[in-house]
């Protein structure tokens, strides 16, 4: 069973022609904060001001799909073929419905883009461009919210405010600014009318959904409906992120190497955040890190710790970690590198119960230990279908996991392997997300955006990632022992097996960097040719 989660994050010039899609609005810039991205130019679909009712795309592609394959045989090339290009004008088609509808129908495009493992390859390419290419509004409609937010006119509360957004995303954009004491701050400003259309558009969505259910009746796909009932009100209340922002900034405030844009609250609503403004390069950028001296190996496994320490440690994970909401820069008081993370709209809280079994999963799949692998893979309800699971997981082959996932890197065959089964698989992966539970989904949404930030940096299923989780798996469950005992005996050797475990992992991990260093390698050769020739 080769499947897995491979989010690959192409360039939108690849997959799409901009002036098909909309017209330049913007300027390039590399200037990113407040969790949208600026890097590439903005656009806008010439339409945007228009909505457009979901019957007709829903219709057209309908009888496209209906009517193109209808006269060729299945199976063979030709259908193949043909089934790629209706793929492709069905995603395009769906693309233009999320940027004329803005708002909610852009957030759920994105969340479809990421779905590599679901999805064919024509739809989550077609839609990935909606990461950095959302809708912007005009400025007019900017003031209009900061007036009735924050009752005064944007002259009167900065000394400069800059009319091309820094970026668009899909609730909102980000302006720079100069306040009259000469902070120089980014203010995110949601979209007009966004809060009021999200009940309506969330509605066409289960329609659209049900639509989808009766074209192709082996796809579930209203846990998509579910997440974002669920999760909408919270993105679109900025006082909400402001508290998140601050949350996960003291939680974990041991790591010097992260940045968390402060909070301005003076001149913060539901609709207006205020927040420093900070510069960087996407996290993406191997050129940007190149140009600054970022080692990119550095940058992997800092993301990698933070990201481990969420999950694992403190069940509390930022949930949107793509190129456009993942800064790095070097620190211009102390040059050295840092991670700025943005856009705090949208966490999970993950239970206790989910929070152990993740980490007794992960320390199995690490360990290549199956029988656990089944037996918690279970009980986060993937039952029989628990191969499949651990493949999502860990986006590798079931050969690769059954041999350890940190003991085989991962190879361009199997990639190709993973891509090519994915299509056999899809029921049951639909299947699959609609057993688990609901916190599992935006933890495999986060999964799967890291992963592609470790495939562009070219430092996926490295060793060092697979042992920082192993740290917080192993601190994660000692803690949990310790709380809940009450004898002084039993926590001290609880403390004592904690700290027996890391010191083997920080072994392990001195040994690796020695054998991947010029020394090392130069040593294990010498030994190599040393050591006594078998008879």
């Amino acid at each position: 069973m080769g499947l897995g989660l491979q989010a690959r994050f192409k360039d939108p010039s690849r997959t799409t022609s901009p002036s098909r899609l909309c017209h330049s609005v913007g300027r390039s810039t590399r200037r990113e904060v407040g969790g949208v991205s600026g890097e590439e130019d903005l656009w806008i679909p010439q339409h945007r001001k228009r909505k457009v009712g979901w019957g007709k795309p829903t219709a057209v592609i309908s009888y496209d799909y209906l009517t193109s394959l209808r006269s060729v045989p299945y199976g063979s090339e030709e259908y193949a073929q043909l089934k790629s290009k209706v793929h492709r004008r069905s995603a395009e088609r769906l693309r233009e419905l999320c940027c004329a509808n803005r708002g909610t129908f852009i957030k759920v495009g994105q969340h479809l883009g990421a779905l590599d493992y679901l999805l064919p390859e024509e739809y989550t390419s077609t839609l990935k461009v909606l990461h950095s290419q959302a809708p912007q509004s005009s400025m007019q409609e900017i003031q209009q919210v900061i007036r009735e937010d924050l009752g005064k006119e944007i002259q009167d509360l900065f000394q400069s405010f800059e009319d091309t957004p820094l970026g668009a995303a899909s609730l909102a954009q980000v302006h720079k600014a100069v306040l009259y004491d000469g902070r120089t701050v980014a203010v995110k400003v949601q979209h007009p009318k966004v809060q009021a259309q999200s009940s309506k558009d969330i509605l066409l969505m289960e329609v659209l959904v049900g639509a989808v259910k009766q074209l192709f009746p082996e796809f579930e796909f209203m846990w998509l409906v579910d997440e974002a009932k669920k999760n909408l009100p919270l993105e679109l209340d900025f006082l909400n992120e402001g508290r998140n922002a601050e949350k996960v900034a003291e939680m974990l405030k041991r790591f010097e190497f992260l940045k968390v844009p402060r909070i301005y609250w003076e001149l913060s609503t539901r609709r207006v955040l205020l927040m420093e403004f900070v510069e960087g390069g996407q996290v993406n950028d191997k050129a940007y890190m190149e140009k600054n001296q970022i080692d990119v190996n550095e940058i992997s496994r800092q993301l990698g710790k933070m990201y481990s320490e969420m999950i694992f440690v403190n069940g509390f994970v930022h949930c949107d970690p793509h190129p456009g909401n993942v800064l790095v820069r070097k620190c211009p008081e102390t040059g050295k590198v840092e991670i700025i993370l943005l856009d705090h709209g949208l966490y999970q809280i993950l239970t206790d119960e989910f929070r152990l079994d993740y980490c007794h999963l992960w320390q199995a799949l690490i360990k290549a230990d199956m029988k656990r692998v089944k037996k918690y893979s279970q009980r986060l309800g993937a039952g029989e279908l628990y191969p499949l699971f651990a493949c999502m997981l860990t986006a590798r082959s079931w050969d690769s996991v059954n041999k350890g996932i940190g003991r085989a890197p991962v190879t361009a065959n199997e990639d190709v392997e993973i891509r090519n089964n994915a299509a056999t698989y899809l029921p049951q992966i639909s299947q699959l997300l609609n057993k688990v539970p609901r916190q599992m989904l935006l933890i495999l949404k986060t999964n799967d955006l890291l992963r592609g930030i470790e495939t562009a940096l070219s430092t996926r299923a490295s060793a060092s990632s697979f042992l920082n989780m192993s740290r917080c798996c192993t601190r994660a469950l000692a803690a949990h022992k310790k709380k809940k005992t009450c004898s002084l005996l039993k926590r001290i050797q609880i403390s004592f097996e904690e700290s027996l475990s890391l010191w083997q992992i920080n072994l392990h991990e001195l040994f690796l960097r020695v054998r991947g260093s010029w020394l090392g390698n130069w040593i294990f050769t010498l030994l190599y040719w040393l050591s006594p020739a078998p008879h």
